[in-house]
Parts: C-alpha cells; structure tokens; sequence
C-alpha cells in the first residue's frame, strides 16, 4: 500500500519559512532579529535550546562552524546569485577576498573592512540554510554575551588562558561544553570570548533578485565550464554519461590510484603526524601487510599528506597521476562551488584502482568503453534540481544516476548505510517511488562497522535546522526513517529527463518502470537526531567516516563497471 505524509508536519516550522521568506522580499536591508521569535518558537531539533536563557552551545558550535571566522566584526550580509547582481547593487565583491568556513562549502566574498559580507546562493536551498545558521549563531551569541558583559575588563583578559572551570560557571554550561566552545573559535578561545563580552550582534541582511532564472543561469555557468572537458570533437556523438553525486575524493581514490601507488609514503606520514592517535594502529596495519586493512588509512591521510608537502606541488602532482587514469578534476567551474570530474572509462588503468573494483573481464570491456563518469561534489538541495537539469540538457545517453550523500537516521547510528525505494521531497510534495539499484548484498561485503537496511523511505528536507521533533515524529510515524536534502530534487530532475512535462506537485510519482537508466541512491549516516549521545553537532566522521563513504562509494563504481562490462564483452 502507498503511503503518505502528513500534509502539514509542523506549522512552528512553516510560519519560521513564511517570515524570513516575506520579510526577505524587502528591497532594503532586514535585521536578524526580524527572525529571531519565529527562530526560537520553532522547536528546531538542532537549536532545542533557543528558547532557554542558558547557552546552547552545540548549537552555536553547529552554526560557527558554517559561518567565517570573520563573523564577529560582519555588519552586513548580502545573498546574490551572481558577480553581475552583486555589482548591480553596488558592490564590487571581484575586490572583496575570499573567505571559507569549516563546515559549509558556500562562495563566500569579505569587504576591506570585514564589515560586509557576500554570500553567493545557487538555490533556494541556500536561503532554507543559511538564514536558520545565522539566526542561531546571533541567538547564542547574545545570550553568552549578556552573561559577560559585566566581566569582560575583570576576568576575561583577551589573550590569557581560561579556566574551563570559571569559564563554565560564568556561561550556565558544563565543562565539557566549554571544549565545544573551543572547537567553535577554531581553538582560539580567549580570543572568542573576549569578542563575545565586548559586543552584541545585530547583523543584517539584504538578499538581491533571488530569480528562478538567475539559479537557471547560474547552472547553466556551471555546464558551460564542464562541457569542454566531456565534448570530444573527434567524436560523431556526445559520449554516453554515467552520472554520480558525491565527493571529489573517494570516486578518485578509487579509480585514480595515487594512495595506493603512494602507500609507504603516505603510511609514513600517518605515523609521523599521528592523527586522532592512530600511529600505532597505521603501524599494526603495515605490519600485518594487508592491503585492504590499509587501504582505508591511505584514504583518510591523502588529504592531510597532500596539504603537508611543498604547497601546490604534491597536489599538482596527484591531479597529473589521476589524468593519465583518464580523471580530470574541474575546481568551481563557472564560479559556482561545486566541483566535477570526468572520468574517462576506457582509459582507467586496472591496475592501479582499488582491488575491491576488479570484476572478471574488465580489463579488455573497460578499453573498449566510450563512456565516461560526471562525478561531482554534492550539491546543496535544490542547487542538486538545477546541475542535474542541465547535465541532461548537454550530456549524450544517460546510463546511470547515482546519488551518495549524507544523512540522518531515526532509527540507526552513525555509520550506518540506509538504502531508500521511496523519497518524499518536500520542495515539490512529491513522493517518489523508485527501483534502487542497490541492495543491501552490494554495500554490505565493503563495510567494516556499520550495518546496511535497504528498502527504506527518505525524506527530503528543506534544511537541518528545519525540523523539529514533531516533524520527525510524523515522519517516522509514517515508516521515514532517512532525512536527506537531495533525493528529492534529483528525482524531480530524473522525472523531467523522463517525462515531457514539469514535475507534479503533492503527488505520487512512480519511477519505478519508466526511467530508461539506472538510479541508485546511498546514504551513510551522519547523524542521529534521536540520540542525545551521538549526533551530528557533536561527533566527526572523520577516519570513522572513511569506512561507510568508501563501501557506498565501492559499490556505485562496482554497479559501473559490470554494466559497461555487459555491454563491451
């Protein structure tokens, strides 16, 4: 029997969206305090103490980590979609420097002054993120600095060392609260303190022609700086497409081979550095002279070995070992920060791709192959609606659509990989019925800790902090057990690739027989609102993390491979 979800799960949380959605309408400027009473009375499930004087610290923790370190001294939050817009309302961002955050990949521009900040959106999603993040940043920073208002010259000396102790005391906040506290400030507390009893905020905020066409034209940017690198002018045809949603490390690692051809040097490092105290670990691993044991290790300090060696060079010299696989990384094509990667199938070396991809005769299929694989970095939300459209748009035959992502669970742990046959999106109000091409049988043989459930139902979600627990309640009362925030708009996409029509609104859209390639979709865990012992504002995946992305990863390449296998043998 097709279910479906409640219509209306949360009002407190539709109300929030109503008031930042029409007060954003404002040709001027909007304060952040506009927001704040919708904010609070929400209930979100990331901000459960908004409402409460004491200071929730995760959840400024959360919002910290997705803001720049600049954030104290910002007056002035501009969203625009592109340069010409920001230019058009007078400012000149080509100018401004470039600013990132820990935890949000977002095209961030600061003024000479830090008193302006520009922040570039690709879709509404953005919007749906980014307000809820500053609110709660703004939200928790008042309160903290009320309570250090009257200390600031006395006891909170700028560059000296804190007692956790004191400091605990001073804030209503437990010790342990206090390191999160830490983390926020990059490890710079005093500063961080200092700056918080010295001034409040009240930032605000001015979003420019937020247009369905400007994020149309903003894709299209994307496409424009891709397509090259995937047209072949040799060619009669456009090369058949497998389409994956992930990351820009694990796909490479995996069919590049630089780590694994690498391996005593990037080991090496591992055990000179030490990371999360793992040297001994690496050491055992080497030791036992397992490959596969070690494989996840050359996988998690890649990254870390690439940053440590003489600058630009060593990654240089990756991006070269992977193009002679036939891999060509694309960093923020069209200005728009979501990076790609072609990979040519004919030319991937068998012999220096992970072993967990060898299937029976790949070597002479793969040569064979003209197809090649669009990997790019997941996108946020409907920004995932915008680049799919347009990569169906310029790309040949679609042979796949693989999508791996992050998500919560309402009923696993972190780890974990869920596998979904339903997804109801809540931009659209669609719920979408899907055949996965994935099974538990083929996650399950590559993952160390976790455990697989497939035949799962995902939901969609506007944003992270826009849910509360009466939302998922409803959800989960009604068997969703994944909380997402692509599966949705890649499907509405696929439906547009597949259907002559726009997609439906609050309907049942069943896919499972009429799209003419494969769709998978993967989630690993991240996150588990339901546990206040484990969740996502307060555990990193980090090398814990390479165990799940990897087996998901392992096994959309796998699903690749014995396809064109099938075909070219």
């Amino acid at each position: 029997m097709e279910r479906r979800p409640p219509v209306t799960p949360s009002d407190e949380i539709d109300l929030y969206v109503r008031t930042y959605s029409s007060l954003l309408r404002s040709t001027g400027e909007v304060r952040v305090r506009a927001f704040e009473e919708a904010h609070a009375f929400c209930g979100s499930s990331l901000h459960p103490g908004a409402l409460s004087p004491t200071p929730d610290v995760s959840a400024f923790a959360y919002a910290a980590a997705r803001l720049p370190d600049d954030m104290p001294t910002i007056d002035l939050v501009v969203l625009g979609q592109s340069h010409e817009l920001f230019e058009a309302a007078g400012y000149d961002v080509q100018s401004w420097r470039t600013v990132k955050t820990r935890g949000r990949r977002r095209p961030l521009r600061l003024d000479g002054d830090a008193r302006k900040l520009a922040v570039f959106i690709a879709s509404e999603s953005d919007i749906d993120d980014f307000i809820p993040i500053l609110t709660a940043f703004q939200i928790e920073w008042n309160k903290m600095h009320e309570r250090l208002r009257a200390l600031a010259g006395e006891v909170l000396p700028k560059d000296a060392a804190l007692q956790s102790e004191e400091l605990a005391r001073y804030l209503g906040i437990s010790v342990d609260e206090v390191d999160v506290l830490a983390q926020a400030f990059g490890g710079k507390l005093a500063q961080g303190i200092a700056n918080i009893a010295g001034h409040p905020l009240d930032v605000n905020i001015r979003l420019l022609a937020a247009s369905y066409s400007q994020y149309q034209r903003a894709a299209q940017r994307w496409w424009s700086a891709v397509e090259p690198h995937y047209v072949r002018n040799e060619l009669p045809r456009r090369r058949p497409v497998y389409f994956i949603s992930s990351n820009t490390h694990a796909i490479a690692n995996l069919i590049g081979g630089y780590a694994r051809t690498h391996k005593d040097a990037i080991l090496a490092f591992g055990r000179e550095t030490n990371p999360e105290g793992l040297a001994d670990t690496i050491a055992a691993a080497q030791e036992r002279g397992t490959e596969e044991e070690q494989l996840p290790f050359l996988y998690y300090l890649l990254r870390g070995y690439i940053h440590a060696g003489r600058g630009q060079d060593r990654m240089r010299e990756v991006r070269a070992f992977e193009a002679s696989a036939g891999l060509t990384h694309l960093s923020e094509p069209g200005h728009v920060d979501v990076d790609a990667q072609i990979i040519e199938i004919g030319k991937i070396d068998p012999k220096v791709i992970d072993p967990r991809l060898s299937l029976p005769g790949m070597d002479t299929a793969l040569r064979k192959s003209d197809a090649v694989i669009i990997n790019i970095d997941y996108p946020l939300g409907m920004a995932a609606y915008h680049l799919m459209s347009r990569i169906g748009q310029g790309v040949g035959e679609i042979r796949g659509v693989y999508v791996m992502g992050k998500a919560a669970t309402l009923n696993g742990r972190v780890g974990d990989v869920a596998l979904s046959g339903m997804v109801f999106d809540e931009h659209s109000r669609n719920t979408y019925l899907l055949r996965n091409a994935f099974g538990a049988k083929d996650v399950r043989p590559y993952l160390r800790y976790g455990s697989v459930f497939d035949n799962q139902s995902a939901l969609t979600v506007r944003s992270a902090f826009l849910q509360n627990r009466n939302y998922m309640s409803a959800f989960y009362r009604d068997g969703y057990t994944v909380l997402e925030m692509e599966a949705g708009p890649f499907l509405s996409a696929v439906y547009e690739l597949v259907h002559p029509t726009r997609i439906p609104q609050d309907e049942i859209v069943n896919l499972t027989s009429v799209a003419p390639f494969d769709v998978g979709f993967v989630h690993y865990a991240s996150d588990t609102p339901y546990s206040r012992r484990q969740s996502l504002l307060s555990k990193s995946l980090s090398y814990f993390g390479v165990d799940s992305t990897y087996a998901c990863a392992i096994a959309i390449v796998r699903r690749i491979f014995s396809m064109e296998i099938e075909r070219n043998s």
